[in-house]
């Protein structure tokens, strides 16, 4: 079996994150998102990866490589502009061959892999697999319609959903979803949706097989989203300091801290939060729970609390950060000595900002 792990899209909800990369490179809990659904078709025994890539691709081949590094071999896809996934799936036909293989959207994040769902389709073989999970705000989604148990409909972001469960962004095929793409036609969005070639499949009699996921999953594709992900992913936080804490310094619940990281007398750490490798904290800096903050970051003064700060950022403020995006090589600098005031902020890469 082999995987597909679609990086490709815009990314225009996250904007301005992602005018300068590729929205998969952001990191929840100091790691890669791409990183996630790697690891993840790696675990469930899939070694043989192809890696879709549209026209923001900056970051991923750098960082991954040709897979050795993570136990894999990646093979690199080129799809342009992003068509939908059907179209990304469809243009991977030499790359998969006749073999089965799983699609994984990589800006999806599962608390417990894909090990069921690999085990699901080896075991009851089955035309397809799909994983779903049930939201609130299913309109947003690929929704999909049961009855006992069987799939019997697949709609694109519908309007009036008449199910609550939602496509998870993980696919199990055989190779007949290929000629399910041929059948298809671009939808009101100009993509060719996935959800039109499964039902497809649906029509022609094939066997689907929908499986709830189990723990929690979550969609990256807003900034709330991705701090709610960061915050799920902390909650597992396993604590840790290779680095230095001055006398003074006070460190609470799960916190890791990095190596040749710094933190001076007078701070409260209180997890969980993350801290990278390189870091300057403090003096008299408060860091509260469900907080990343990558490599080679000083922060002196103020507080910040569920946010995430990405690599070589300097933070000297009195002020209080809370709910906040922060990208890379990012200044942001106190204008005056007035009362502190709680700030929301999401920042893109090389801003300077005076609050």
């Amino acid at each position: 079996m082999k995987g597909l792990l679609l990086a490709g899209g815009h990314g225009t909800r996250l904007r301005p994150l992602t005018y300068t990369g590729n929205k998969h490179m952001l990191p929840i809990a100091n790691k890669p998102i791409i990183l996630y659904g790697l690891e993840h078709l790696r675990n469930s025994g899939i070694r043989d990866i192809g890696i879709i890539l549209g026209p923001i691709k900056e970051g991923v081949k750098e960082l991954i490589g040709d897979g050795s590094e993570f136990g894999v071999k990646v093979t690199y896809i080129e799809q342009g502009e992003p068509k939908g996934i059907a179209h990304a799936v469809s243009i991977s036909k030499d790359f998969v061959g006749d073999e089965p293989f799983v699609t994984y959207l990589g800006d999806n994040l599962l608390k417990d892999g894909i090990d069921s769902l690999v085990e699901d389709f080896e075991k009851n073989k089955p035309e397809t697999v799909i994983a779903l999970s049930k939201v609130k705000n299913p309109q947003r989604f690929g929704v999909v319609e049961l009855r006992d148990g069987e799939v019997i409909k697949l709609v694109e972001k519908p309007k009036e959903p008449k199910s609550d469960l939602a496509l998870v962004g993980v696919y199990l095929f055989k190779p007949s979803i290929f000629d399910a793409i041929d059948k298809i036609k671009p939808s009101w969005r100009n993509e060719l949706e996935i959800t039109d070639a499964i039902q497809k499949l649906v029509d022609s009699g094939y066997k689907i097989h929908a499986h709830i996921v189990s723990g929690w999953w979550k969609d990256t594709g807003r900034p709330e989203d991705l701090l709610e992900a960061n915050r799920l992913v902390l909650t597992d936080l396993e604590p840790l300091n290779l680095g230095e804490v001055e006398e003074g310094s006070v460190i609470q619940g799960d916190v890791q801290i990095g190596r040749g990281t710094i933190i001076h007398s007078g701070c409260c750490i209180r997890g969980p939060v993350v801290i990278g490798e390189n870091c300057e904290i403090g003096p008299k800096t408060y860091i509260g729970p469900y907080t990343s903050i990558g490599n080679s970051v000083m922060i002196r003064g103020g507080e910040i609390e569920y946010s995430i700060v990405m690599s070589e950022t300097k933070i000297i403020c009195e002020k209080r950060i809370t709910d906040s995006l922060i990208s890379r090589n990012v200044t942001i600098v106190s204008a005056d000595d007035s009362i502190p005031k709680s700030q929301k902020l999401i920042v893109g890469d090389r801003s300077s900002l005076s609050l």
